[in-house]
């Protein structure tokens, strides 16, 4: 009886029951869309350590996030690599440069990869196929996903980088990231070529792969006592969780995308509520004639809640249909990682329950001016 009546007060002003779904399935998307990004940004700052093999990162103890590592000395590495635990130590190079010949005559930054291609440090199949390329002079190959405003990426192409100038010798697919809107790959000495100040002797980032067996906390615990001050080591694991908290407590992302999902809650939370209430004032009479045979408080309680039920369950099934879609435009334009998963799916469900069961609340109190009195 509860549903059969929740539903006929629903259909019965068909108009602002519409309104209400509008308005929850609005309040859902936004919750999709602002926890979508939450969760991408910081995976966009794991994208290329997911394309790398290493079971342990070294780094600078003045680390901020990939494309702010800062440098360590390549003698710290060596140390590491000298260790019985280790199987092979790998430097990475970052360094930004002038990309002068971008669309209408524009020089955008180039976020540059020193590495050698070689060492199966990074696990894309194209760089490790590509190789032998980089190991010319001046070659580089560039991410596919280098933005538009570089132009052409086109293989033979002649590009002057600062002031040196570089030939294409194919594309490879990985992501840019937060790296920068464009990024390209050169081994060692090509690196040291295009950042002759710079040179080799400072890493910024060494991918070590441990022998079979051995512990990676243990061998952390001991390689940071050879490498000595200044650098510092993360485990998988432990990076995952450094990279994730730096993008949601140390930057604005999770003050945004944080504020901006508990801002669609309470607004879905508004919207049900005030389509339930108007509801039940509208009632009143029915709902005191249900009190004068019998019905209880609880009992019309939980018709009231019924109704929030539906209303944000007929908003969410649509509402994921039109995240999935702007979820695959949001991955077009900005390249982040954003992807539907069944753990988003029942957030959002939950989430959707509970602003349903809060507009109950604050609806219910509007029954107890149902007073079989007023209609007898």
């Amino acid at each position: 009886m509860t549903i059969a009546l929740a539903w006929k007060i629903l259909t019965h002003d068909k108009g602002r029951t519409l309104l209400a779904l509008l308005g929850m399935f609005m309040a859902i998307l936004l919750v999709f869309i602002q926890l979508g990004l939450f969760f991408a940004v910081p995976l966009g700052g794991m994208l290329l350590y997911d394309n790398m093999r290493f079971d342990l990162l070294l780094v600078s103890s003045h680390y901020e996030y990939q494309a702010q590592p800062g440098v360590f000395s390549l003698s710290q590495l060596a140390a590491a690599r000298a260790s019985p635990d280790v199987a092979e130590a790998t430097p990475i190079y970052f360094g930004f440069a002038k990309w002068k010949g971008g669309v209408g005559g524009s020089w955008p930054d180039l976020f540059v990869i020193g590495i050698d291609p070689a060492s199966g440090a990074l696990t894309p199949d194209s760089i490790a196929t590509q190789s032998d390329a980089l190991a010319r002079p001046d070659t580089m190959l560039v991410d596919s996903t280098t933005r538009p405003i570089f132009g052409s990426l086109a293989t033979s192409r002649l590009v002057q980088i600062d002031d040196r100038n570089e030939t294409i010798v194919g594309q490879y697919l990985l992501g840019t990231g937060f790296m920068g809107l464009g990024v390209a790959l050169v081994d060692e000495a090509n690196f040291a070529r295009l950042f002759p100040r710079r040179g080799l002797g400072q890493v910024n980032l060494g991918a070590i792969r441990l022998k079979p067996g051995v512990n990676p906390d243990r061998a952390a615990a001991d390689l940071q006592k050879t490498i000595g001050p200044g650098a510092q080591l993360f485990t998988r694991a432990k990076l995952a969780g450094r990279e994730t908290s730096y993008w949601t407590t140390r930057t604005s992302v999770g003050l945004i995308f944080g504020s901006g999902l508990l801002i669609s809650i309470v607004v879905g939370i508004m919207v049900v509520y005030q389509i339930v209430s108007t509801q039940v004032t509208r009632q009143l009479p029915q709902f005191a004639t249900l009190k004068a045979i019998g019905y209880g408080d609880g009992a019309l309680a939980v018709t009231v809640a019924a109704m929030s039920v539906m209303i944000a369950v007929a908003g969410f099934a649509p509402a994921v249909g039109a995240a999935v879609g702007l979820y695959g435009a949001i991955r077009q334009k900005t390249l982040l990682p954003v992807t539907m998963s069944a753990g988003h799916v029942a957030a959002v469900l939950a989430a959707a329950l509970v602003m349903a069961a809060v507009s109950a609340l604050l609806a219910v109190g509007g029954l107890r001016r149902a007073d079989p009195a007023d209609v007898f």
